[in-house]
């Protein structure tokens, strides 16, 4: 399941895939229309009536706009990558990258392009020797495609001018911030079993054996199951390192192992660990977070000094902090069946969001009113949703905050 879930991660943010699939249904288009017009009479379904020539002449003017088309879209784009990286932060470019609307103009593009060629190399004349073939119907399904293309060259130009925007990056990221949350997070909270079996966990005394991580990275995923699944054998138990979103090194310690464990087990145990080269929203809600105070850094840096970007970007963490508040948290301890502790894997708690999320705008936006109000403002409505050991947390938060008058 990591592996799928990294190659469609891949797949998603790369800007081949979908044009790909798009030239390979042009592909089987082409061979279908052609051997149709085969099959119907000269004078049957076809729109167009001209001759080899004027086949010829139409499908290769449609072939170079759909050429020039592409190349536009590609540069605009670029340059829209460029603009957000600069203006917002590099980690957006991601969000670029995985919209479908630009995939997808560009795999229409593409397709049609391939299409005319495919066409176009079947048309024959009298002249070339044999009887002529002028694929009418063809012919047609290319001028519904460059019509297509116009209009979505249109829908791209109005996207992209939307997209730009700094109010739909956010909202980008703080939807799938919010799907990640729906993943990782339980509706229910944390159960005193689960304190009963961390408190069995830090009884033990005996040395680890380490396992060492095979490539440097990021954490981006694991197979919770997986892990449990190895572990759950004789006297074996293990301890993930490093946390969902954390760096690891080559050669860096990746789990802590305890019990008898043989190599087959502990490849299978390493493999339930997905490292990438950069953190994903696969499993991290830390990571939605991160961008959305990266793009509020960038609004408060002096060289941009936006105030009002930085509370539209405090907005959409208020709400992502809402819901973390009343989620309910993964239990550091995973047990088998007899209630022996036999996993241990640490996920971010409910103090580390906060200071993901306040504290570097609040250094940040400090002589700015209009921020330090919004954070106040958000710590406020946060303490009314919490209690116990998160209201403290939240407390602790609005110390390390300016007061809005200072």
């Amino acid at each position: 399941m990591l592996r799928f879930a990294a190659i469609q991660e891949y797949l998603r943010s790369s800007l081949w895939f979908i044009p790909a699939v798009f030239a390979l249904a042009a592909i089987g288009l082409s061979l279908a229309m052609t051997s149709i017009d085969r099959l119907l009479p000269p004078d049957v379904g076809a729109i167009f009536g001209g001759t080899a020539e004027g086949a010829r002449s139409v499908l290769s003017t449609i072939a170079q706009s759909m050429l020039t088309f592409t190349a536009l879209v590609f540069t605009v784009t670029m340059l829209v990558l460029q603009l957000a990286s600069s203006q917002l932060s590099p980690r957006v470019m991601r969000t670029y990258l995985r919209d479908r609307t630009n995939q997808s103009v560009l795999g229409l593009f593409v397709a049609t392009f391939l299409y005319t060629l495919l066409v176009l190399r079947e048309i024959r004349s009298p002249a070339d020797g044999g009887v002529g073939f002028v694929p009418g119907a063809s012919i047609t399904v290319a001028f519904v495609l460059l019509l297509a293309s116009v209009g979505a060259f249109v829908y791209y130009i109005d996207h992209m001018a939307h997209a730009i925007r700094a109010t739909t990056v956010m909202d980008s990221i703080a939807a799938e911030t919010r799907r990640t949350i729906e993943r990782v997070h339980p509706d229910e909270p944390v159960t005193p079993e689960v304190d009963v079996a961390r408190a069995a966990w830090e009884q033990n005394d005996e040395p680890p054996r380490i396992l060492a991580a095979g490539r440097d990275g990021r954490v981006v995923g694991l197979d919770e199951e997986a892990i449990l699944e190895v572990a759950d054998v004789g006297d074996r138990r293990a301890e993930l390192v490093p946390m969902v979103g954390d760096a690891v090194v080559e050669g860096g310690p990746l789990f802590r192992l305890w019990g008898s464990w043989d190599a087959d087990d502990v490849t299978r145990l390493s493999r339930a660990v997905s490292i990438g080269s950069e953190r994903t929203s696969q499993q991290d809600v830390g990571f939605g977070l991160r961008q959305l105070v990266d793009i509020a850094l960038r609004a408060l840096s002096p060289g941009i000094n936006d105030p009002t970007t930085a509370v539209q970007t405090i907005d959409r963490i208020h709400a992502l902090l809402r819901r973390l508040a009343v989620s309910g948290y993964p239990g550091p301890v995973a047990t088998d069946g007899a209630g022996g502790p036999r996993v241990m894997i640490r996920w971010p708690s409910w103090a580390d969001y906060l200071q993901l999320a306040t504290e570097e705008i609040a250094l940040a936006g400090a002589t700015q009113p209009a921020v330090t109000r919004r954070l106040h403002s958000m710590l406020t409505d946060l303490s009314s949703v919490t209690t116990g050991d998160r209201r403290l947390a939240v407390w602790a938060a609005v110390r390390r905050i300016p007061h809005p008058a200072g």
